[in-house]
């Protein structure tokens, strides 16, 4: 980034620029005066600065996830569940959620935060001690104990609970946790004189899964974790934090910067702090009002040299594409086409039903009708003699059993009538003359 190199002086003003940017319009001197950060500050408009690196309340956002976290442990808390743990990956606002939860407890028991947990099980005493404003100098772990135990009876008779929160207890050995687990032993038949908060990392998680850490897990009521941010929660945590810094003006983050910053950060909030940071430091020394995409992926680019820049700007990336060139297309061979033949559908069974209801009345309408038998006869034959008279044209029909001949006819008298017989042929004779016989004549 093009920010400018300071370098001491012995002159009055103490500290000047060795070179100016090009593109900037500050006095040298102004910078001096008013200080960096509050030039930072006037050229945005804003009040402080939105993305520190300190857990303060007023800019702690709580997602879905936080505010889950945040009522289980005030639900383990009003049970007097004993021990809770909190497990979260770094940067996750761990802390700064644990602080929001022991200021709702102020007014309603006496809280104790440690986060110095690289000690030994002596150690850690002697800190609780010293939170509590006792001095614990020279005594043994059983002394600081006795100590303790006063403590904690002198609330109980205040009618104030003791809540005591270890922060980066994944730090503490074996024999450390287990000093933890017997401050757990101070309590009265009806109550637990203290209850126990545990906060640390995901070793935490896997350190309380040994099998020498039995005793201590079957303790643990509530296992809490918080989870990332979703990309929605990222820009109102961007929102949030540039709203309680008072900035008033136009959107400072621009949809493609917010989605960089979603997607790189992995809705990580000290992560997004550190890079909405560095973005509204390079926008402020290239003179420019707006984080856009382009300056997003410059800065990740710095913080991260693995990433690659991107080149196109968001006109670009929103601009259509023109449209490409026809390609030539290769002819190919038409695949064979194939039919497929499939059965008729089946008929329904309101449609079985009513063929046969038509049939069933067919018949029985046939029933009732008189000389039933002939007609069925008489109509089997035409329809028989049509079909032969069809295939065989020049047929003649077979004669009947009522024709006119009588019952002793025969063939041979049907055949007498009309056709001569051989007697009565013609025949020649010698002088050329043709006579004719007949049946019972003489020449």
């Amino acid at each position: 980034m093009n920010e400018p190199e300071i370098r001491k002086s012995a002159n009055e003003e103490g500290i000047l620029p060795s070179r100016q940017a090009p593109d900037s319009e500050r006095p040298l001197g102004l910078v001096s005066r008013r200080g960096v950060d509050q030039l930072f500050l006037d050229y945005f408009g804003m009040n402080e600065q939105p993305f520190g690196v300190t857990p303060d309340l007023r800019f702690l956002y709580l997602g879905v996830k936080h505010r889950q976290a945040l009522d289980a442990l005030n639900y383990g808390t009003d049970l007097n569940r004993g021990f809770l743990t909190l497990i979260a990956k770094p940067g996750m606002g761990k802390t700064s959620l644990l602080f929001h939860y022991l200021e709702g407890l102020r007014d309603k028991a006496r809280t104790v935060f440690l986060y110095q947990t690289d000690g030994n099980s002596t150690g850690l005493m002697r800190s609780l001690l010293a939170e509590l404003g006792l001095d614990a100098k020279g005594m043994d772990l059983t002394e600081m104990r006795a100590l303790l135990c006063q403590v904690l009876m002198g609330e109980m008779q205040a009618n104030r609970r003791f809540i005591l929160v270890i922060d980066e207890a994944q730090n503490l050995g074996e024999k450390a946790l287990e000093s933890v687990r017997l401050l757990s032993n101070f309590e009265t038949p009806w109550m637990k004189l203290m209850h126990i908060v545990l906060a640390g990392q995901p070793q935490l998680a896997d350190r309380l899964a040994k099998p020498s850490m039995a005793q201590l897990r079957q303790r643990v009521s509530f296992a809490v974790r918080l989870e990332p941010f979703t990309r929605e929660e990222v820009e109102l945590y961007i929102n949030h934090r540039l709203w309680v810094a008072g900035y008033k003006g136009p959107s400072l983050f621009s949809i493609g910067a917010r989605t960089l910053i979603a997607d790189r950060s992995e809705g990580i909030p000290r992560v997004i702090n550190n890079m909405c940071f560095c973005a509204m430091s390079y926008t402020w020394a290239m003179k420019r009002k707006t984080v856009d995409r382009d300056t997003m992926s410059e800065v990740l680019a710095d913080l991260d040299p693995d990433f690659p820049a991107e080149k196109k700007t968001e006109k670009e990336t929103l601009a259509p594409k023109p449209p490409e060139e026809p390609r030539s297309i290769l002819l190919q061979a038409p695949e064979p086409a194939g039919l497929t033949l499939k059965p008729p559908a089946e008929r329904g069974g309101l449609s079985k039903f009513v063929l046969m209801s038509v049939a069933f009345l067919g018949l029985c309408w046939l029933g009732f009708q008189p000389n039933v038998e002939k007609r069925v006869v008489s109509t089997y034959n035409s329809i028989s003699a049509a079909v032969m008279n069809f295939l065989v044209p020049g047929s003649a029909p077979s004669p009947s059993p009522d024709s006119s001949a009588g019952p002793g006819a025969s063939p041979t008298s049907q055949k007498a009538e009309g056709v001569p017989s051989d007697q009565e042929t013609q025949t020649p004779q010698q002088d050329g003359v043709i006579t004719s016989s007949t049946t019972g004549g003489q020449n």
